[in-house]
């Protein structure tokens, strides 16, 4: 008698805790996880683990910022970690409140806890309305927070996403201290499936693409395999590999969808020329924004012409 298979969880997904983080409130987007349990990681490779593992049925994970580009660790985990599909992305404003223990007021603050990259991002308004405070790194933007009740604590303040007067006993001293108000970030559900979204007309394809060589040229020829088939590029960032000085992998991310003929098309293109493309997906865009594209890379196109030459190998009479 043979083992039986092991079961899959019944409905766990990771995220980057603790509760109350912006990777939450993408979390809560998600339809599929209404109900379910969440399990709350320190960092995205536990998050992934959790997947490959098959302790949780999908992850969220940042991989974007408006403001900072790409997360590079999320991009250098999908391009070393072998079996994610990416099946969906969400974004989620991204603003800041300044929060201290009761009793403290602004004129009390002389020093900041606050994650970097949320320091970074109200750094500004910090400088106008602190301008003599000093600044202690936290590990997220809630535990910036939830350290100011440690016994060692030397913060006066905190750095902290809006909704964190729901898990932590703190007075907001100051909202909407980000410096830009149009902050988001895009975060994406990651999980081992293999079954690819239907089409909507408004999706994204994201890939990872290795040069095939370093030489003058190089990257163009890689982007002229979309640009002749008309397939419009809304990220494309490089990520060293790291075996060696001057090599780089691209992370792109393509307006459509792999069963677009288009797509499809540029896909087997970047195969034929590329050592290495990594598909991690293909999946509705969170704006819902119809992809426009010119009408002589509709997929009839395609199709007519794939016909047109099948016609002239098999002898068809024109």
């Amino acid at each position: 008698m043979t083992d039986a298979a092991p079961q899959r969880p019944e409905g766990t997904y990771s995220y980057l805790g603790p509760a109350g983080t912006f990777t939450e409130a993408a979390l809560k987007q998600v339809p599929e996880a209404a109900g379910k349990t969440w399990r709350s990681v320190n960092n995205v490779g536990e998050a992934l683990a959790d997947v490959t593992s098959g302790r949780s049925i999908a992850a969220v994970i940042a991989i974007e910022n408006s403001i900072e580009g790409g997360v590079s660790a999320t991009q250098d985990a999908l391009a070393t970690v072998p079996g994610l599909r990416i099946v969906g992305e969400y974004l989620v404003p991204v603003n800041f409140v300044l929060v201290a223990r009761h009793g403290t007021t602004l004129d009390d603050v002389r020093t900041v806890n606050a994650h970097p990259v949320a320091y970074a991002q109200s750094r500004g308004w910090l400088e106008r309305n602190l301008p003599e405070h000093g600044h202690i790194p936290a590990s997220s933007n809630v535990q910036s927070a939830a350290s100011l009740f440690e016994a060692d604590s030397t913060a006066d303040a905190a750095v902290a996403p809006p909704g964190i007067t729901d898990h932590h006993d703190v007075t907001v001293l100051a909202r909407d201290i980000g410096d830009n108000p149009n902050a988001v970030t895009r975060f994406v559900l990651v999980s081992r499936s293999r079954s690819l979204p239907e089409p909507t007309g408004a999706d994204k394809t994201s890939l990872i693409v290795e040069l095939p060589s370093d030489e003058p040229g190089a990257l163009l020829a890689m982007l002229e395999q979309f640009s002749t088939r008309g397939v419009n590029l809304s990220l494309l960032e490089s990520r060293p590999i790291g075996d060696a000085l001057g090599r780089y992998r691209f992370v792109v991310d393509l307006d459509g969808h792999v069963a677009d003929e288009r797509v499809a098309d540029a896909l087997l293109g970047l195969r034929r020329t590329s050592p290495n493309v990594i598909f991690l997906g293909s999946y509705p865009r969170a704006d819902q924004r119809e992809i426009e594209y010119h009408a002589k890379y509709d997929d009839e196109i395609f199709i007519e012409a794939r016909d047109w030459l099948r016609g002239l190998l098999s002898g068809e009479p024109d």
